[in-house]
């Protein structure tokens, strides 16, 4: 996937030029304080934080620890109209760019965030935006709802960790929730390009650092509350990253929660910040507005009959006056962690209006990129199974379901952890996989600016006593080096290949080289 078009070639209205005199003023509204340096009256066309993209008009925002004035230089070449730095920072730029005039101000992470509506025009009025927050099952969710959607012949956009398709620009996704000035333009592309709705996923950096500080979720829906991201450059623990999962509430008008959730009352409690609470639940205890109930699984999908209640019912059914309403779904992935994604979907798509068997159709065909992709041998001897499962939270609820599903196979997994963050997870994933793996392969996962062979000893450091393992650096040949021990196996194998997906490239440094996805290999090597 890669961009198809510049932001700044509209195939409908063009971009608003907004002086920054306006913007300035916007600023000082919210509170921001902010100094104009240089004319007031200089239009701006766009904006970025990224001196690589920039184009001719662009506001260009110097931000992070690490900015070098040479970006600020780079973008007044590139044509940027002016630039929004930190009060702090601006003797350090102007001299970078000195004929280049500039809104220094308190706080740059809230300011880029509170112009970034005004530079692109306020799309958010002209959309109906789905926010979907959750240690796990963002994704599968999101692309739940867009399968149900396009079945209802509804064009909508996504934007989350796999895929980035906002109706302009369409490419692979390097970061769930991106910056406030590139999530603006996604909003904006989607309205230009004739769509309506916008699924995104929400991560806890985008609510704990203002990415999406201004959207307004027509629906927030929270899945779930894991251990993840914990680390000195993310979350200094768990209560910091809970309460930034927390803080989507404060910016919706209905909040969808799932009752079976770790911490479900404090998550409940939170959502009175909206202004309409549904609740969903795929455990039979619990009763909640929207219920799975009769749940049958099944190596290639599952299926289950939803019982909607109260103010569901009636969305549900056209019937005011129904106090229930039940109806068959068949969902075309397996899992039972996946029922409670396709009760959030069912749940948004009928507040937003989708018929009854476009939601059926919608599920039933439903395929998400490199989750829970199923590719086996002729006789069914060797299964890989691909997925993004990449934290603690979706590591026990996948390998319970293995097994499960697959009783009495050998069962190999292979995986690795990203460098420069999540650091938990080197020594949560080793743990959970070996209570239930033959065999661990450590490997490449998204190294980042650390060594793959230091990420992998860390990894194997903390696999259990008497589990088998072995470190192979190289992806490829690590996913090779599984096929073949399944084949070698007397018996039954399912081979796990996990975090990357159908994803086709590699975070190395600074850059994304092209590299074969895990499901391309699993279908060169198994046949």
């Amino acid at each position: 996937m890669s961009a198809v078009t510049s932001s700044l070639t509209p195939e409908g209205a063009p971009l608003p030029r907004i002086t920054l005199h306006q913007l300035a003023e916007a600023l000082r509204q919210a509170h921001v304080s902010v100094t104009c340096h240089g004319d007031e009256a200089s239009a701006v066309l766009g904006m970025t934080v990224d001196s690589r993209e920039v184009e001719a008009g662009n506001l260009f925002v110097c931000k992070g620890a690490a900015f070098n004035p040479s970006y600020l230089a780079s973008a007044a070449k590139a044509g940027a109209a002016a630039y929004l730095c930190s009060e702090s920072d601006y003797d350090g730029l102007a001299s970078a760019a000195p004929h280049l005039p500039c809104l220094a101000v308190s706080d740059v992470r809230r300011a880029m965030a509170l112009v970034a509506p005004e530079v692109y025009g306020h799309p958010e009025r002209d959309l109906r935006i789905v926010g979907i927050t959750g240690t796990k099952g963002k994704s599968t969710t999101a692309y739940m709802l867009r399968s149900i959607f396009e079945a209802a012949g509804m064009d909508t956009s996504i934007l989350g960790s796999i895929e980035t398709d906002d109706g302009v620009e369409h490419y692979e996704s390097h970061n769930t929730t991106p910056e406030a000035p590139e999530l603006w333009r996604h909003l904006w592309n989607t309205v230009r390009s004739g769509r309506s709705i916008m699924v995104m996923e929400v991560s806890s950096q985008g609510l704990k650092y203002d990415r999406v500080l201004g959207v307004p979720f027509e629906i927030a829906v929270f899945l779930n509350i894991g251990r993840d991201h914990i680390s000195s450059i993310e979350h200094p623990n768990f209560e910091d990253y809970f309460a930034s999962k927390l803080r989507i509430f404060d910016q919706c008008a209905t909040a969808v929660v799932n009752l079976g959730t770790e911490h479900a009352d404090r998550v409940l409690e939170a959502s009175r910040a909206a202004r309409r609470i549904l609740t969903l639940s795929a455990i039979g205890e619990d009763v909640a507005d929207v219920q799975a109930q009769h749940i049958v699984l099944n190596p290639t999908g599952c299926s289950f009959d939803v019982v909607v209640r109260g103010v569901m019912a009636a969305v549900s059914s056209d019937n005011s006056a129904a106090p229930c309403h039940t109806s068959h779904i068949d969902l075309g992935i397996p899992g039972l962690f996946n029922v409670e994604n396709a009760l959030a979907a069912i749940t948004c798509a009928q507040l937003l209006d989708v018929p009854e068997e476009a939601i059926r159709q919608g599920l039933a065909q439903l395929r998400v990129p490199g989750r829970m992709e199923v590719v086996a041998s002729a006789d069914r001897r060797v299964v890989a199974i691909i997925d993004y499962a990449h934290n603690e939270l979706s590591y026990q609820a996948l390998f319970s379901s293995v097994q499960k599903e697959y009783p009495g196979r050998r069962i190999i997994a292979l995986f690795g952890a990203p460098g420069d963050k999540a650091i938990e997870r080197r020594e949560a994933l080793p743990r959970i996989a070996g209570q239930y793996a033959d065999l661990i392969i450590y490997t490449e996962e998204d190294p980042a600016h650390e060594r793959v062979e230091d990420i992998c000893a860390e990894l194997a450091s903390h696999t259990p006593a008497g589990v088998a393992h072995v470190t192979i650096c190289d992806r490829e040949k690590a996913v090779a080096y599984a096929i073949h021990d399944a084949y070698a196996h007397n018996g039954e194998s399912v081979v796990l290949l996990l975090a990357k997906g159908d994803e086709t490239r590699q975070h190395r440094g600074d850059e994304y080289p092209e590299v074969k996805s895990d499901l391309a290999l699993a279908r060169e090597l198994i046949k």
